[in-house]
């Protein structure tokens, strides 16, 4: 049985993407954020211990509160660096992917159009992305492929924590409505399913039409 591990898998699209994944026969270890805080590297080290290796990695995690530039404090970049980049550096050069396999970094909209309600967001996933563009060439030689999802509104608890009025906000989406965890789910699913390599080295925005950059 092919391995999958999902970082942040217990609740939203990352829970969407396990069950995916366990619905094609993967073995999916599933984290939740008491089992790994990629905020706290001690526990990001334990955990690249006990699971070294695997066949899909989805690196996903919840985002930091909206803050502008001047409320942010150090504890606040102390943080997010650890939770939106350190950590994930830490996990891509610990865990051996499988030759064949894939890795998916949920990241967000706001690497193509910085919000300044999410300055710190904005920043770290930013930075994690370009890593994750330069790796993508190297994990390319031993044909895994490297996905950026960047989901716009989706309907999480995320996105109604930062978001007050819902259903007014919907009305000014294009699709008027939020999108759901379970697309990117079969997002995933369709790729690995269907053995889909040379879509690497890419960003997909997941937001249904709702921004205007081009690229």
């Amino acid at each position: 049985m092919t391995k999958a591990i999902v970082i942040g898998g217990s609740r939203g699209i990352g829970k969407a993407i396990s069950n995916s994944l366990s619905s094609i026969g993967f073995d999916v270890i599933a984290t939740s954020k008491k089992e790994l805080d990629t905020s706290d590297l001690n526990n990001v080290k334990e955990f690249v211990q006990n699971h070294n290796e695997t066949d899909v990695l989805v690196l996903n995690t919840g985002g930091p509160p909206a803050k502008e530039f001047f409320s942010v404090t150090q504890e606040d970049w102390l943080k997010y660096h650890n939770q939106l980049f350190l950590g994930f550096c830490m996990i891509l050069q610990k865990i051996k992917i499988n030759d064949g396999g894939y890795i998916f970094l949920i990241s967000s909209s706001v690497i193509k159009e910085p919000n300044p309600k999410l300055v710190i967001s904005s920043a770290y996933r930013s930075a994690f992305a370009s890593v994750f563009k330069i790796l993508s060439k190297s994990y390319a030689e031993k044909n895994i492929s490297c996905i950026n999802i960047a989901p716009g509104p989706i309907n999480t608890d995320r996105t109604r924590e930062l978001i007050d009025n819902i259903e007014e906000y919907k009305k000014t989406l294009p699709m008027k409505r939020l999108g759901e965890p379970n697309e990117i789910g079969n997002f995933v699913k369709s790729i690995v399913e269907n053995k889909i390599k040379y879509l690497s080295g890419v960003v997909i925005n997941f937001d249904g039409a709702a921004s205007s950059f081009v690229y």
